[in-house]
């Protein structure tokens, strides 16, 4: 992530525009929309010679004359296929692949359809959270190179996710290699042009606000769910989840109060001391947050204690505010901190103005983690990045935290990470994990 895989693909489309085999066919790019702008910008600053023409927005339309590359979003190939399927591609690139790992959903169903004489899938997290992921992308590039969906499960994900057979793993990596192209930080030649980053766990308290009502929501649905079972209990347990996980923020996040505090959130007091400490190095930062409620109160509370704008990237922002806000982080001085939620800011911007990352609540997934970070920590940055990870102690922040660590890294022994593993705890199991160590 963050090792030029943007400038790979464009790369790869000038060196065939000019050895003539596209001279009468276009190249296709999906992205997801919040990354137009920015392959935009990337194609007008490193490959001014191919002409774009973006497919997108109410007013969409294919071009009269023919265009090196359209460029478009995931949503769009799906809402207007047959326009796509009407057409030829030279290329047809996917940034992001991670959008198709499902392989039964119509978007990625739409994707596959396209013709492409060549297809490229661009990802830095080709696995996050299961191994049936890395299939479907597979499938759109190489379809039935792994063969079918339930032969895969049969031969691959049973032995290596659920018995951790080291040769089957083995065997995986060694026939997917020749279709490959990954580069790694921890390469001799990429950490030369890397600066460094720096990851720390950064712990706080529960105010007594904060304890009551972490307290209280434990002691509610545990009585609730103990005679629950299948679906119902595991959804419950998801919700009681999500709403510690928004205690542990800001009280005011679950209780959607209209007046937030700064002390009523050991969090938010963490927050606001290190922001202070990153804006007298006169220092950028980007704050990912899970929640977009979450990140108006930091915007608000934020801003208002420090007296500086504070930027707020999300998912219900048109595509020129989304440009708008990258754009003045960027290049403006003045602008110090970007708020952002993780499904909109994780993925695909270079976000490098920012020497240091906050993650104010933790996904629980290290890859979707890592993409997050890396939209500071990549080529271009020049300064060692400080990441910091808050997290609440004594709570289940900190117990789900520990388990994750013992696990080993999805990305390379395909063993899944995401919360739902915790749904089939039994109830003592669940007390244990959830309980405040206070």
């Amino acid at each position: 992530m963050g090792l030029g895989k943007t400038v790979q693909v464009l790369a790869t489309i000038l060196y065939f525009k000019e050895e003539n085999p596209m001279e009468s066919v276009s190249s296709l790019i999906i992205v997801p929309p919040t990354l137009l702008s920015n392959w935009q910008q990337e194609i007008e600053r490193f490959t001014p010679e191919l002409s774009c023409h973006i497919y997108h927005g109410t007013g969409r339309s294919f071009p009269s004359e023919r265009h090196d590359i359209i460029l478009t979003s995931y949503s769009m190939v799906r809402q207007d296929l047959d326009m796509f399927l009407n057409e030829s591609w030279f290329i047809c690139a996917v940034d992001e692949a991670q959008n198709i790992k499902n392989p039964g959903t119509k978007q990625t169903q739409a994707i596959k359809a396209v013709n492409a004489f060549n297809k490229i899938a661009v990802t830095g997290t080709p696995i996050e959270n299961r191994l049936t992921d890395y299939w479907s992308i597979f499938d759109f590039v190489n379809p039935g190179y792994l063969s079918t969906l339930e032969d895969f499960k049969t031969r691959y994900v049973k032995p290596i996710e659920k018995l951790g057979d080291e040769k089957k793993l083995e065997n995986l990596k060694r026939i997917a290699k020749p279709f490959v192209l990954r580069r790694l930080k921890s390469n001799a030649e990429i950490r030369r042009e890397l600066p460094e980053k720096f990851v720390n766990d950064i712990y706080c308290s529960l105010t007594k606000k904060q304890i009551r009502l972490y307290n209280n929501l434990l002691d509610g649905t545990f009585k609730s769910i103990a005679d629950m079972k299948d679906i119902e209990r595991r959804g419950n347990i998801l919700k009681l989840i999500t709403r510690l996980k928004q205690t542990c923020n800001h009280p005011g996040q679950y209780l959607k109060s209209d007046n937030p505090k700064i002390t009523d959130s050991g969090k938010m007091e963490l927050l606001v001391e290190t922001l202070e400490n990153i804006l007298d190095m006169d220092e950028k930062v980007l704050v990912f947050t899970q929640y977009v409620e979450m990140g108006k109160i930091i915007q608000k509370l934020v801003s208002e204690k420090l007296k500086t704008e504070v930027l707020f990237l999300h998912g219900s922002q048109t595509r020129k505010e989304k440009a708008r806000v990258i754009d003045s982080f960027q290049e403006k001085a003045e602008y110090k901190i970007l708020v952002a939620t993780l499904k909109t800011g994780g993925t695909g911007l270079n976000l490098t103005a920012a020497q240091n990352v906050i993650h104010y609540d933790l996904w629980w997934n290290p890859a979707i983690e890592n993409q997050a970070t890396d939209r500071v920590h990549r080529i271009g940055q020049e300064n060692d990045v400080m990441v910091y990870r808050f997290i609440t102690k004594g709570t289940l922040e900190e117990n789900i935290d520990k388990m994750i660590k013992s696990k080993t890294d999805l990305a390379e022994k395909s063993i899944s990470t995401d919360e739902t593993f915790i749904t089939e705890l039994s109830d003592d199991e669940l007390k244990e994990i959830l309980r405040l160590r206070i």
